[in-house]
């Protein structure tokens, strides 16, 4: 049997976008190579997409509240300063800590983090090995406890290169114009120097212990492509306005250079090893390289990873790997699940990822146990007890990086204000895997901590996080007191607010001011995002053209965001153009496998077009993907199968049988007859959910049938649970407001518009012959809307019952009703017998016999 060997290659930040194109060249040979003889695909990050963060997700299946690496620094282990993440901040189990446990040999070079090394089985160079001094008089003392085994140090100390021995053979490829570079004012080359030196510093590691060691499982991590991104991004093709002409020449080359560089030591790895390993290569995250680069960065915590993308890429290929297939919905934390299946390992179930078995030609099903964490035995792990006199870490270069890259401030000279701030900063961290995670609750937790902090911390971002979850809640008023408090801070930071102001406008009903800001926006800048907002205004505002536009718009702008596809093919589904609503639907699940709306709303398409059993697959895949949360996909899955029954029964009735728990919903405009149809179904036997607090009057003088909470209902829906079984009424403008997890009856009550207005402006105690023409106009609007909302909604069927047929033929209307219903216990006759036609006052003139 033939021995499985994994090598795992990261490439921090490298992105297809600006992959593609230099593959179509040939100019990434090797990875080209991997593609067509094995599979690819976007691989998903996480938020806040910080690369310590990032990397101990794919180490250990888990997202960072879990397993602990909350940033680019952390306190001391006395607590008395701050250092550059270690791995002693981990508290969850590797994938190399596992194998080791199981009698696996690793090696592990340059994670990130992985300082201090720890004791495998295999060789660990930690992330310390790399890191350098830029000047050539002051010694770069490598601790012992950056590699491990201690007897492999002499080994590999002497394979760093450092800073100063680049020379400009190493430079021109990158910056063919470098004579052209005054080095006293510009340290453009010093930096490419100090990140070529350090990622050729790992690169020598690596091919070392792939030519001299025996190993089963290898990772090795650059951070070649982020690193240069952060510093050269501003200046790749096309080049962007507030860019000089001559610097754009000078470093254009500079990323394309570190794609190619980066190929080449892939070529060189994969020549040393055998065709039976299985090769991965991966980033954390993409990059922006489009119109959306920064050039001069914000001042925030990490202010470079705002030019993070959300996808970055994946490509592996092995003896069991398919060959030359794109695959789809693969995240970070699928990484270490994927690992453990391909040694035949069980997967934790207190992991967040899962092995992606669409890679394999051949998969067995995947076993699982409840955690490695809870195991005992060796795990090769640090001793934390001893981690405060084991860390040699004063490691002011790594600190230096970090600090010229962005991703940190340099520390307050006062310790306590630096020691303040960096506990602040991972509290925010962990809010924001939270607010990723959708967990807010616990998010607004650590916010509102936050903000009670003293005032020499810029409370702004919190506040800008706790708008975000203000607006998750639906608590306007609460966004915009957030709101308001940004306003009023001293912060030095420039928050675009737009966004915010618009989401609030629109949340407490105003779409149309909502979307003259969104238009401001746009009118200045193109930006996908907001054309994303205007289309989803202009969807709900029954605008499918427009909307279609504006989803068209922000896909031309950033077309890898499945969001986007799936909102313009569910504009499709309204306009009727349902072989165009599957394409996008497709090409939302192309981006996103795991997206159960994208899945949801190519069964809609499907449905129409009369494919039921294909609709019944895609309502199944949006169910078993969120279960908890998306019953509307099992009500629609057993809609089409109650389809599929009656099609071949040919049993011609018109309407679904009645379930178990549903609700009977009366409802209309006011003054629209909605009390007269309660009343019918009261007679007849059917249970009535009111609390007849409002009692019968002159408008109404055999009662209302009410049920206070309705009112609420946009704010609070549960009380539904207690409309099981019964009749409830809810006026139209309320319909969109009704919990997807329940089957829903709805009786809509139509009349004449001109009566309805005539009635209410009686009732409001108004001149009956003055018509409100904006008002005729919304109820005309509302209607149209209520249809499409009822089409959208599987688990809602409805009649419409005129008012004038109610008072004129009750028979009629009673038969349709307890058709409608499914109940044949009703009192029919006592339903048509409580009709009073003198009632039918306010009639409209064109109606007036």
């Amino acid at each position: 049997m033939k021995k499985k060997k994994v090598l795992l290659i990261g490439w921090d930040a490298a992105d297809w976008q600006i992959i593609g194109p230099l593959l179509a060249k040939g100019e990434m040979p090797a990875l080209k190579r991997i593609i067509d003889n094995g599979v690819f695909g976007n691989m998903s990050t996480m938020n806040p997409p910080y690369s310590p963060m990032l990397w101990t997700s794919v180490a250990t299946g888990k997202t960072p509240d879990k397993h602990g690496v909350l940033g680019f620094i952390e306190l001391m282990p006395d607590l008395k300063g701050i250092q550059p993440v270690t791995a002693y901040s981990r508290k969850s189990r590797t994938i190399w800590n596992i194998l080791h446990n199981k009698g696996y040999k690793s090696n592990l070079v340059g994670w990130w983090p992985s300082y201090p090394a720890e004791p495998i089985n295999g060789v660990v160079i930690s992330d310390k090995f790399q890191k350098v001094s830029t000047d050539p008089t002051k010694p770069s003392v490598l601790p012992e406890d950056a590699i491990h085994p201690k007897d492999k140090y002499d080994e590999f100390k002497d394979l760093r290169m450092f800073p100063y021995e680049v020379t400009s053979e190493h430079v021109l490829p990158f910056i063919p114009r470098a004579k052209e570079i005054d080095q006293e004012k510009n340290k453009s080359i010093q930096i490419l120097s100090r990140v070529l030196s350090h990622n050729t510093s790992v690169h020598n590691a690596a091919t070392r212990l792939l030519r001299t060691s025996e190993w089963d499982f290898m990772a090795v991590y650059y951070d070649f492509i982020d690193h240069l991104c952060h510093s050269f991004m501003k200046y790749y093709p096309p080049k962007l306005d507030n860019v000089s002409q001559h610097e754009y020449e000078v470093y254009q080359d500079v990323i394309k250079g570190a794609y190619r560089f980066q190929d080449m030591m892939l070529e060189r790895k994969l020549e040393l090893i055998d065709e039976d390993t299985t090769v991965i290569v991966m980033s954390d995250h993409g990059y922006e390289s489009g119109d959306r680069r920064i050039v001069k960065m914000p001042n925030v915590q990490a202010a470079p990873a705002l030019e993070h993308r959300q996808f970055g890429m994946f490509a592996a290929m092995g003896p069991n790997i398919k060959k030359n297939e794109k695959i789809f919905g693969l995240g970070l934390i699928d990484i270490a699940p994927t690992l453990l299946h391909l040694f035949d390992l069980p997967i934790g179930r207190d992991m967040d990822g899962k092995p992606v078995l669409e890679m394999f030609k051949e998969s067995k099903k995947p076993s699982f146990i409840d955690s490695w964490d809870d195991l005992d035995g060796d795990f090769a792990e640090l001793d934390k007890d001893n981690s405060n006199s084991s860390v040699e870490f004063s490691d002011q270069e790594t600190m230096e990086q970090l600090i010229e890259l962005g991703y940190i401030e340099r520390p307050d000279e006062k310790i306590e204000t630096a020691i303040l701030k960096t506990k602040c900063d991972l509290k925010h961290n962990l809010a924001r895997v939270y607010l990723g995670k959708k967990d807010y609750a616990r998010s607004k937790e650590i916010l509102l901590e936050l903000i009670k902090e003293e005032a020499s911390i810029d409370k702004a971002p919190y506040y800008m996080d706790l708008i975000t979850i203000s607006l998750k809640y639906k608590e306007y008023d609460e966004a915009e007191k957030y709101l308001k408090a940004i306003r009023e801070s001293e912060t030095s930071v420039v928050y675009n607010l737009f966004f915010s102001e618009a989401d609030i406008l629109l949340g407490k009903g105003f779409p149309e001011k909502a979307l003259k800001v969104y238009r401001a926006i746009i009118s200045l800048k193109p930006n996908p995002e907001v054309w994303y907002k205007i289309g989803e205004i202009e969807y709900l505002l029954i605008r499918f053209e427009e909307a279609k536009i504006a989803f068209e718009n922000a896909i031309e702008l950033e077309p890898d965001r499945a969001k986007y596809h799936r909102a313009l093919a569910e504009c499709y589904v309204e306009l009727g153009e349902y072989e165009e609503a599957v394409e996008y639907a497709f090409t939302s699940i192309e981006l996103v496998k795991f997206y159960p709306a994208a899945h949801f709303v190519l069964g809609r398409a499907l449905e129409k077009m009369g494919d039921l059993e294909n609709a019944k697959l895609a309502y199944e895949t949006a169910e078993r993907l969120q279960p908890q949360n998306y019953e509307r996909s099992k009500i629609a899955k057993e809609n089409v199968a109650e389809l599929q029954s009656l099609s071949s029964e040919n049993s011609g009735r018109e309407y679904l049988k009645h379930s178990e728990d549903q609700i009977v919903v009366v409802s209309g405009l006011p003054r629209s007859g909605t009390s007269l149809m309660m009343q019918m179904l009261a007679k007849g036997g059917q249970q009535i959910l009111t609390d007849e607090n409002r009692k019968a009057d002159t408008s109404n003088p055999k009662g209302y049938y009410e049920y206070d909470p309705v009112m609420n209902i946009h704010k609070d829906n549960s009380w539904l649970s207690e409309a099981k079984n019964k009749s409830v009424k809810i006026v139209a403008p309320l319909l969109k407001y009704l919990d997807a997890k329940y089957r829903y009856k709805i009786i809509f009550m139509t009349r004449d518009l001109n009566e309805v207005v005539k009635s209410q402006q009686i009732m409001r105690g108004k001149d009956p012959e003055t018509m409100p023409l904006r008002l005729m106009d919304s109820y005309q609007n509302l209607l149209k809307g209520v249809k499409i909302w009822k089409d959208r909604e599987p688990g809602v069927e409805m009649i419409y019952v005129d008012y004038k047929d109610a008072l004129e033929t009750p028979e009629d209307v009673v038969s349709k009703v307890v058709e409608f219903i499914g109940k044949d216990t009703l009192d029919t006759q006592a339903m048509v017998s409580c009709v009073d036609k003198k009632l039918y006052r306010n009639r409209s003139k064109k109606v007036e016999k």
